[in-house]
């Protein structure tokens, strides 16, 4: 992540003086930078921005070089400030001429620990967005019907995240399937319980090749699939191929739920791992406990896994992943990006029911009155859970 510290010094100031106050005060904070003086046309080109307003009487200078700063769509500006040489009057004059001009932007001040602490958050973000930047997801098929609620808007998507999210039809993918080889092999054969799981692990390969060649045609760095489709076209399932495609990198999500593989890109551009795409089986209102169950997970999140079959048909093969139990994270954000939840608990167990998708995590909420969410207000069914606590930064970026 790079971080680069640009500085507003009136020359009214002595200059030995503010350069020895800009050396303590920097070196206090104990964070890597780029300190850029004086000038600003370098500016957008790193994961996070700050604009250090070392001294007073910067103000006109912050308006003049605003329209500069402008072309680059660098918002909210973050004005860093010491306390030193009245630079936190000026920069709160600055941050009140952002807000008459309908922009945003943050003052950073307060002790060594809060500054440093916050850059961190910052960073994170910043390194979110430009991953977002130019991302290209797709749906193949439409979402499943039952999503009646888990629609998106393309160009809102586009022109806020900047991620591009194109239609694929089914057919495609089911053309492809149909000239994968019959015979091809599985390296999670010796994982296979039984002959019908060793027999429908070769059509779950056959759809994760088909879906290899959709994702290097269109250069997507991620999908959702309409798969329940595939029990009748194919008499498979995805769920092998999302668990590999997510473990490779690769955001793979089901049911075609646009906002679900949103959220996961978002979890991966923050964690570095997909999450697990799943939906409440069970909620104690009381307590905040909860149940989460899918049919698939992605393989990196998993200490350990085994075959069954896909839970609702009974047929193709689905996964039982067991997680490290731990701090979590439960998000999804809404496809019109008006709305978004984001909450920490604790993975208490993972567990192998027979009546419910076969990947089950019992999750206590850290704030247990945000179950009533769940009951009062959700975001569609499908929710992501993330490994570790990182409410923060996904509250920051939404």
């Amino acid at each position: 992540m790079t971080t680069a510290i640009y500085t507003l010094t009136s020359q009214l100031h002595d200059k030995a003086a503010v350069d020895a106050a800009t050396q303590d005060f920097l070196g206090g904070l104990g964070i890597e930078y780029e300190l850029i003086e004086g000038s600003f046309k370098d500016y957008g080109g790193h994961d996070l921005e700050l604009i250090y307003v070392r001294t007073g009487g910067t103000e006109g200078i912050f308006r003049d070089k605003l329209p500069q700063l402008l072309k680059y769509s660098k918002q909210p500006f973050f004005l860093l400030t010491s306390g030193k040489s009245n630079s936190l009057a000026a920069s709160m004059e600055i941050l009140s001429y952002l807000r008459q001009q309908g922009l945003k932007g943050e003052i950073l001040h307060g002790s060594n620990e809060y500054i440093k602490s916050r850059i961190g958050t910052l960073q994170q973000v910043g390194k979110t967005m430009r991953e977002l930047n130019r991302c290209r997801l797709g749906v193949i098929g439409e979402p499943s019907d039952w999503l009646i609620s888990s629609q998106a808007k393309y160009r809102t998507i586009e022109d806020t995240l900047g991620v591009e999210i194109v239609n694929i039809d089914m057919d495609e993918l089911l053309l492809l399937i149909d000239r994968i080889p019959a015979d091809i092999e599985s390296d999670l054969i010796e994982k296979a319980p039984n002959n019908n799981i060793r027999q429908s692990l070769v059509g779950a390969e056959r759809i994760y090749e088909a879906l290899k060649l959709i994702v290097e045609g269109y250069d997507l760095q991620g999908f959702t699939i309409r798969c329940f489709d595939l029990l009748s076209s194919a008499k498979n399932t995805g769920c092998i191929a999302l668990a590999k495609f997510n473990a490779q990198g690769i955001v793979a999500g089901c049911e075609g739920d646009i906002p679900a593989m949103l959220s996961m890109k978002i979890a991966q551009a923050v964690t570095g791992k997909s999450g697990f795409q799943a939906n409440p089986a069970r909620i104690n209102p009381e307590t905040g406990e909860m149940l989460f169950a899918h049919c698939t997970i992605p393989f990196n999140m998993v200490d350990r896994f085994e075959l069954d079959t896909h839970f609702e048909s009974g047929i193709g093969v689905g996964i039982r992943g067991f997680m490290q139990p731990g701090p979590v994270t439960i998000f999804k954000v809404s496809g019109d990006l008006k709305r978004h939840f984001a909450q920490e608990g604790m993975l208490v167990e993972c567990q192998g029911k027979p009546d419910l998708c076969r990947t089950q995590q019992v999750i206590q909420l850290c704030n247990k009155e945000a179950a009533q969410y769940f009951l009062t207000n959700p975001i569609g069914n499908h929710h992501i859970i993330i490994p570790g606590h990182h409410k923060a930064v996904l509250d920051e970026i939404l």
